[in-house]
């Protein structure tokens, strides 16, 4: 007897359900906001970004499964294997895959009123993407001010830019993705923003908004004293993983449900996926939550897999990667970036790279402008995080490295590079603003799968 399928698709941004079938997040920072040709459904279902059948309303009902959208779960009992939706329903499952994602912060988290004004945006699902269009289109020639300077604000920075609007991005650090790059990375692409007009205002926050009678946001104060002028504010001051439903029933960890190599919670017949998945990531020997479409796509298949075929399913064996596109730039980056980083390529061009070595390892590679070839022989090698003994032949080597012991296939012990991490400085308490937008991210739906054995009543 086959397998059947139910998939409830619930919101827990503004309380608003989702009206659509699951879709990949990371389009709506990108082409959804370009004026010319813009990416729209069902161009960006699941799972087209990673080259794979886009899953529309119909794949699902061809492959037997029932997904029942505009619908919220309401609480849920692991003990019993049972959910309660809004509309009074009880669900009762075998097993329940959580992927509820996260929501955006909202500057009242941090003492500052005005994110419900109406000129003033989140970016995080489809309709927060629309309405930004929106704003875009009557705001032409007027001035945008962008909260945050990390990937949701330098990606939606850029699409601003294309849409002919002026625009200041405003943050706390030194310099844009100040998590990721080091200021010899971010000086590149800051030098490009300002080419392109962006003006950068670092080192300061938003204290508060200028509102008009209408409710309409005028201009921002920032805590240094300066004022802003703005038709068009844009916040990405990070996000924060949906976990309410399970606290005191599963255990959490780094602010995310903990897993084990299988995704699977303290509860056996729960597993959880994505931005809310809290996983041993083998690679590193550490427990991590990350913020990212690739672990998401990756932890889901390998839940579902873990679940279907549990005896020949491997331990979740996941290198950490982050990429991003904005104007004509596209970068990759895999491992963590500890230690001292060695810089190869053309600065003043248009493909220039990084690796990180700590402890006499690679652990850490960046590049931008590279071709698929290039891509996939970075993240090989630096999986096998090979010894370094000379810095300045690595230098010299430049992306030559890599893609010669790509192609040598070689295969090294792993050994433990220290317990300092790129994830342990995005697991610190930030303030405000420190949060850089969306290292999105994210589970790309806020999902609950249910496997078979499943009964469906009504209280």
């Amino acid at each position: 007897m086959g397998l059947k399928y139910q998939c409830y698709f619930v919101s827990h941004n503004n309380g608003i359900e989702h009206e659509v079938a699951p879709y990949e997040r990371p389009a709506l920072s990108k082409g959804f906001l370009l004026p010319e040709d813009p990416l729209r459904l069902p161009e960006f279902h699941t799972c087209v970004g990673a080259n794979e059948e886009r899953l529309t309303p119909k794949w699902y009902k061809e492959h037997g499964i029932e997904l029942i959208l505009s619908t919220r779960v309401m609480s849920v009992d692991v003990r019993r294997n049972t959910l309660l939706t809004a509309a009074g329903e009880t669900i009762s499952y075998k097993f329940l895959i959580i992927a509820t994602g996260a929501r955006a912060l909202k500057l009242e988290e941090f003492g500052v009123s005005g994110s419900d004004a109406e000129n003033v945006c989140h970016l995080r699902d489809l309709a927060d993407a629309t309405r930004l269009v929106d704003l875009m289109q009557a705001s032409t020639g007027g001035n945008a001010v962008v909260i945050g300077g990390g990937y949701i604000g330098m990606e939606v920075a850029a699409s601003l830019v294309i849409n002919k609007i002026n625009v200041t991005m405003v943050f706390p650090e030194p310099h844009c993705m100040a998590r990721l790059f080091t200021p010899k990375i971010a000086s590149f692409y800051e030098d490009f923003y300002k080419l392109k007009g962006v003006n950068f205002v670092k080192g300061t926050v938003l204290s508060s908004f200028a509102i008009n009678p209408e409710g309409k946001v005028t201009g921002v104060n920032l805590k240094d004293g300066s004022y802003l002028p703005a038709d068009l504010v844009v916040v990405g001051i990070g996000i924060r993983p949906n976990t309410s439903l399970f606290e005191g029933q599963l255990t959490l960890e780094k602010g995310g449900i903990k897993v084990n190599s299988q995704l699977q919670t303290s509860n056996s017949s729960v597993y959880a996926v994505g931005d809310v998945a809290s996983f041993p990531l083998k690679v590193f020997g550490e427990i991590r939550r990350l913020e990212h479409v690739d672990a998401a796509r990756k932890s889901a298949r390998h839940a579902v897999a873990a679940i279907m075929e549990p005896d020949i399913t491997p331990e979740f064996d996941y290198l950490p990667f982050f990429y991003s596109r904005a104007f004509s730039f596209s970068w990759q980056f895999y491992g963590e970036n500890l230690g001292e980083a060695v810089y190869f390529g053309d600065f003043s061009g248009t493909s220039f790279g990084a690796y990180w070595v700590h402890n006499g390892h690679l652990v850490g590679s960046f590049l931008e402008g590279g071709s698929k070839e290039e891509y996939e022989a970075l993240a090989k090698v630096t999986r096998l995080r090979p010894t370094i003994n000379d810095l300045s032949e690595l230098e010299r080597q430049g992306l030559s490295f890599v893609v010669t012991m790509s192609q040598k296939q070689s295969v090294l012990p792993i050994v433990d590079v220290g317990s300092s991490t790129l994830i342990d400085i995005l697991e610190k308490p930030v303030y405000p603003w420190h949060a850089a937008a969306g290292v999105v991210v994210a589970a790309s739906i806020a999902a609950f799968a249910y496997w078979h054995g499943r009964r469906r009543r009504r209280w």
